[in-house]
């Protein structure tokens, strides 16, 4: 089986041996190393992107909490009773699985005045520490629950009566099912009535303990030896049954998922390691050796990494179980990060359960090594192994020597599992590569349904939680991730601590320190267009052409599903044919010459680019008085040539399809807004003329042989006039003129006239333009300069960070 390690993957990295650095220099080398490929990672690293962003107030939630209470983190979900049990701080609600704005019960669980002070004078806060959090929620028969809170630092449990919702008053002992700090890592799984549990069995936290507690046998836990655990942070736990399809008789086994301090390695600081720990559910101990202790205990190395860079993924903070119809089909979702929080990346692994099982029951152990000064601190055990195997469940060919159970094993199976805990042959994810990286990204929570689509092929979707309070949506395809969208599902960026989903009503439900959150497991309606539906690659959507809807697949009859549009490839040219916005139905935008105009274009795809036409040429920023942004397009003193058809175009490639697909989205006519017009309109054109003190501006619209031209008291002007032409439609004309002087005289009478050949009529205007003295420029044009140097002045800044760009650095 293929060996991965931090350290090994560090060494090839740069060629180097680390065993052959020196004691002294061991650490500085290492971190030298390690710094090097972070930074290689954070540069090239990968880049998936959500194709579209929904902000909190665009998403209709429906959203739980009450005054004064907080820390909504423990989520049970009862599909059965229709309800959502909620443990926050010193209370448990019962919420309506359909509605979770709808309370239907609550319970208060408050800390008694004695525990309270003894907390306090441990040196906890009263206000913050000293108070009972709900952390244990686990289902015990159909008229109860179990729960367990921290009790200001005593944890206590009781049994929960679903009738009433009170408290039976029956309080235990909390230590080992519940964790004392109420910010401290855990987990607990009910399994037959018992609950196996992962935690701290004492006030300092550094005790911890996996353990069973029964109403029909003894304690069962872990050894207190760093080589069993060594300070670990639990996620997860679960049971895979093992089914009646096995031949060999095995038992059902509870895995355990966590991240521990490494001890195979000696690092410049506390390397971790993520982890799987599996033991057997019907694990008695043993009778001489390791009495009421686990016999079944063995730990794993769980991989996730990019094995194009060698980097690794250390700390895994959350595992959701996508069970099959037998547990061969299991396959585990775990979200990773590096302890190293800079390099910014999260990740998504997926490993088969018969993966996980092939290393528990023929990996290779490891013992601790006997080599002094030597950065590895445990090497493969190579020595015979006792028979049975050590940590092995009972199955049938055990059975046919005897060993009905742990009590019967041999001393040496059990003193060698005792010693040798740990698995060198590491758990590989699917693929032997994550399913799913992105940047920028905490992850700290996940779930994953696997959903039918049109196809008639089933994909899984992935639901992870953020830090940040926003929900990813991400589906696979074809061994490949599209991450389909991202919602704020919390108000503030608080981190999301409990995510779970109902099949029955296809929403998701999550839990943080504010409050709780339901959400649909697909809102279809919010995509207006087949375009959009289609692209958006959503399993549960698809296009309904006669109702000319994107709506969900499941809220669709079987006759109806036969008309429906969806290509998880992406491949928007199913959709039918749209016509384009008519020239005539553009958005008319007049401008004063001079001044700014934005042409407001908003994507709805973030994996889109925006592409700008005028009168049907592709607009670049090659011209300075243009800036193309997310938002729409900046025009700087616009200029009669600036007139025109703009065409705002969504370009979206998609790679699952290998094409790009076009839309256009928004049309705007921009024309010259010149306050002064002609007062007669004849048959073959309009006119008009503005402009400030030095500059004289017309335009004319009419049939396409109109022409202007000036005429300065009466004669012909003879100085440089401009003249910018643009068709607006088969036999229509817009004739811009601008005349580039100043006037001459102090009394001045420009006149322009706009003709045409259908008629003799042609419509006139004058303008009288006072000029107090030569030397002194009016205040309208000093205004109209001093906008100008401005627009320079922001054009060469541009230019100049431009230059200094090197292709990566945002302005």
């Amino acid at each position: 089986m293929n060996q991965f390690s931090l350290a090994d993957a560090m060494a090839d990295k740069v060629n180097v041996t680390v065993s052959k650095l020196s004691e002294s220099n061991m650490g500085f080398g290492v971190l030298g190393v390690f710094l090097g490929l972070l930074l290689e990672v954070s540069t090239h690293g990968p880049h998936t992107v959500p194709r579209t962003s929904w902000k909190h107030q665009d998403l209709g939630l429906m959203e739980f909490s009450e005054p004064g209470i907080f820390n909504y983190s423990t989520l049970l979900l009862s599909e059965d009773k229709a309800a959502l049990y909620v443990g926050a701080r010193e209370a448990i609600f019962e919420l309506s699985m359909t509605n979770v704005t709808i309370r239907n019960n609550k319970v208060q669980w408050t800390v008694a005045e004695t525990p309270m002070n003894k907390c306090a004078q441990k040196g906890k806060s009263r206000e913050r520490d000293c108070l009972n959090y709900i952390r244990v929620l686990q289902v015990l028969d159909d008229e109860r629950l179990y729960v367990c809170g921290t009790y200001a630092f005593q944890p206590q449990c009781d049994h929960l009566n679903l009738g009433d919702f009170s408290l039976e008053g029956r309080t235990e002992d909390g230590r080992g099912k519940c964790s004392f700090d109420p910010s401290q890592s855990f987990t607990t799984v009910m399994v037959d009535g018992d609950l196996y549990s992962g935690t701290a069995y004492n006030f300092l936290g550094s005790e911890p303990i996996i353990s069973r507690y029964s109403q029909s046998h003894y304690l069962l836990r872990t050894e207190y030896s760093t080589s069993w655990l060594n300070e670990p942070s639990f996620v997860f736990a679960d049971v895979i049954r093992g089914g009646k399809s096995r031949a060999d008789g095995e038992d059902d086994k509870i895995y355990y998922f966590f991240t521990e301090v490494s001890v195979e390695y000696e690092f410049f600081g506390k390397l971790l390691i993520p982890r799987v720990a599996r033991v057997c559910k019907g694990d008695l101990g043993g009778e001489r050796t390791l009495q009421k202790k686990w016999t079944s205990f063995l730990k794993a190395k769980l991989v996730c990494s990019m094995p194009e860079l060698n980097f690794v993924f250390n700390v895994v903070h959350d595992i959701f179980t996508l069970k099959g119809a037998e547990s061969k089909d299991t396959i585990f979702y775990g979200v990773f990060t590096s302890q190293w929080g800079n390099v910014g990346l999260s990740a998504v692994c997926a490993y088969n359960a018969t993966a996980v099982e092939e290393v528990f029951s023929k990996g290779k152990y490891m013992q601790k090594a006997t080599v002094e000064q030597s950065h590895t601190k445990w090497v493969r055990f190579n020595g015979p192994t006792p028979s049975p195997r050590p940590g092995a469940c009972i199955n049938n060919l055990m059975r046919r020597q005897n060993i009905n159970s742990s009590l019967h094993l041999p001393d040496k199976t059990l003193q060698f599992v005792r010693d040798h805990p740990l698995l060198e042959d590491p758990v590989l994810p699917i693929g032997n590569k994550p399913r799913l990286i992105t940047k920028d990204v905490n992850y700290t929570q996940i779930v994953v349904e696997r959903v039918g689509a049109l196809d008639g092929n089933t994909y899984d979707v992935i639901f992870t939680g953020t830090d940040k309070g926003i929900l990813h949506k991400s589906v696979l395809f074809e061994g490949e991730v599209h991450i389909v969208e991202e919602m704020q599902l919390l108000r503030s960026d608080e981190p999301i601590k409990n995510l779970l989903l109902s099949t029955e009503t296809r929403s998701l439900y999550a839990g943080s320190d504010s409050g709780v959150v339901q959400a649909p497991t697909a809102s279809c309606s919010r995509y207006t267009s087949c375009h959009d539906c289609v692209l958006a690659r959503d399993p549960y959507c698809a296009w309904d052409p006669k109702t000319n809807a994107c709506i969900s697949i499941f809220d669709a009859p079987g006759q109806q599903r036969r008309r429906l549009v969806q290509s998880l490839r992406g491949d928007a040219d199913r959709c039918p044919p749209v016509a384009s916005p008519s020239q005539k139905d553009f958005q008319r935008v007049p401008v004063k010459p001079g001044s700014s105009a934005v042409l407001p274009c908003l994507l709805n795809s973030n994996l889109a680019q925006v592409m700008w036409r005028l009168n049907g040429s592709v607009l670049t920023e090659a011209s300075r008085f243009h800036f193309i942004g997310e938002n729409g397009l900046l025009i700087y003193s616009v200029a009669p040539e600036e007139q025109g058809y703009y065409e705002c175009w969504s370009v979206e490639w998609v790679p699952a399809a290998g094409k790009n697909f076009s839309r256009l989205l928004h049309g705007y006519v921009l024309t010259l807004d010149l306050p002064v017009r002609t007062a007669q309109q004849p048959r073959n054109g309009s006119g008009s003329i503005s402009g400030p003190e030095g500059r004289s501006t017309a335009s004319a619209e009419g049939p396409g042989d109109v022409h202007v031209h000036w005429l300065l008291d009466g004669r012909h002007l003879d100085t440089p006039v401009e003249e910018f032409r643009q068709q607006l439609g088969p036999a229509e004309v817009l004739v811009s003129s601008w005349v580039r002087e100043k006037p001459q005289m102090k009394d001045a009478r420009y006149q322009c006239v706009a003709e045409g050949k259908t008629g003799s009529d042609t419509s006139e205007v004058n303008i009288h333009l006072p000029v107090r003295d030569e030397n002194i420029p009016s205040r309208d044009l000093n205004q109209w300069r001093s906008a100008l140097t401005e627009h320079e002045q922001l054009i060469k800044r541009w230019e100049k960070a431009l230059e200094s760009c090197d292709g990566n650095t945002a302005l």
